[in-house]
């Protein structure tokens, strides 16, 4: 039986969830799945330049596993950019840190499902 997947922490609720094309109906469009830890590694990694040493303990992961989520987000949006595809982010392993949000309870973390959480995973 494999290890259970440990939660990674991320800083908040992604703003907004869905990007597509310009000019395309959603129906004639496929998916691409990043889950919600995998933006929070882009975001680390890419635009805030952390090291991904520095950016594993702010998850609160491993540095290989930082580097394994970091790469798979960004196979999942380089595909979805090169095929017109849409990026739906939802899913994965991670709990918000910081201040309860609105909708996360008194602690401010929630635990989400593995459903088509895997960065890469498309619908069409």
């Amino acid at each position: 039986m494999p290890r259970p997947r440990k939660w990674r922490r991320v800083q908040a609720q992604p703003k907004v969830t869905y990007f597509k094309p310009g000019g395309v109906p959603a129906r004639n469009l496929g998916e691409v799945v990043l889950p919600v830890e995998g933006l929070e590694a882009l975001r680390l990694a890419d635009l805030d330049k952390v090291d991904h040493e520095d950016a594993a303990v702010e998850m609160g992961i491993s540095r290989p596993t930082f580097s394994r989520v970091l790469s798979a987000a960004r196979s999942a949006v380089a595909e979805a950019l090169v095929q017109g595809l849409a990026i739906r982010i939802e899913g994965g392993d991670f709990f918000i840190q910081g201040p309860p949000m609105r909708g996360f309870g008194r602690f401010g973390r929630q635990r989400r499902g593995r459903g088509g959480g895997r960065g890469g995973s498309h619908e069409r």
